[in-house]
């Protein structure tokens, strides 16, 4: 996901789309941003945090990174539509295991284009793995977030809609509902089990990052009207990449 809307960028300069409703608009693609201070309301803190040309880094290809081989996989490159294989406890042994140099590497992959998420099909691996940032910021890496075999236990009833992209989509964006809230049950990555709650922002990044290990993209729940908007930039990657794609 960018982390200016996913991924996420500046709307104004990407192929974007939104319901007519009105409501608060937001940057969430999970991209990364300069830090601003954070308004009261969850709203107005992504539209601060993600919405305006002064302080929105755009998300970027980062092409080669050091320290990995992995590249994002941009549509329609078949591992974003593949079936994803759950991770056996016997491979979560912690540090030096090869889920975790796998882990390690996609957060350098994701700060390389400053995003905030990025699961592991986005990478070429379809496994059961995501990491996240919520801030963006490689230098907070208290906040990393390693999510192993995770699910969606419950999900609330309240939504809401953001804008959002997503770093295998560069230079597009659109408006998706989701849940407000949601309850999860995961493991790390040596094997321990764990349920949380997400709220906000977070949940956000999660649903998406989730939806990958499922074989969804954010474009699936574009409305008609956002998937008109984005269509001709989806025409531009589909002939980018060539025959073998899946859409």
């Amino acid at each position: 996901m960018a982390r200016n809307a996913a991924a996420f960028a500046p709307a104004a300069r990407r192929a974007s789309s939104s319901p007519s409703s009105s409501r608060a608009r937001a940057v969430h693609s999970f991209s990364r941003t300069i830090p601003a201070p954070a308004p009261p309301s969850f709203s107005s803190r992504i539209a601060s945090l993600f919405s305006t040309a002064e302080e929105v880094e755009e998300e970027v290809d980062p092409g080669i990174v050091e320290g990995t081989d992995l590249r994002i996989a941009k549509y329609p490159h078949p591992a974003l539509r593949a079936p994803n294989e759950e991770i056996p406890a016997e491979e979560l042994t912690g540090p030096g295991s090869e889920i975790s140099k796998i882990a390690k590497e996609m957060f350098l992959v994701m700060y390389a284009a400053k995003g905030v998420g990025l699961a592991a099909p986005q990478v070429g691996i379809n496994k059961r793995l995501m990491v996240y940032n919520e801030s963006g910021d490689p230098k907070k890496w208290m906040q990393e977030t390693v999510m192993v075999n995770p699910k969606i236990v419950e999900f609330s009833e309240a939504k809401d809609w953001e804008e959002e992209g997503c770093l295998s989509f560069p230079d597009m964006s659109g408006d998706v509902e989701r849940s407000k809230w949601i309850k999860v049950e995961a493991q790390n990555l040596k094997g321990k089990k764990m349920k949380k709650k997400f709220k906000g922002w977070e949940a956000r990044i999660f649903q998406h990052e989730y939806d990958h290990l499922d074989g969804t993209v954010y474009i699936d729940r574009l409305t008609e009207d956002g998937r008109k908007a984005v269509q001709p930039r989806l025409d531009e990657l589909i002939e980018d990449f060539g025959e073998g794609g899946s859409l």
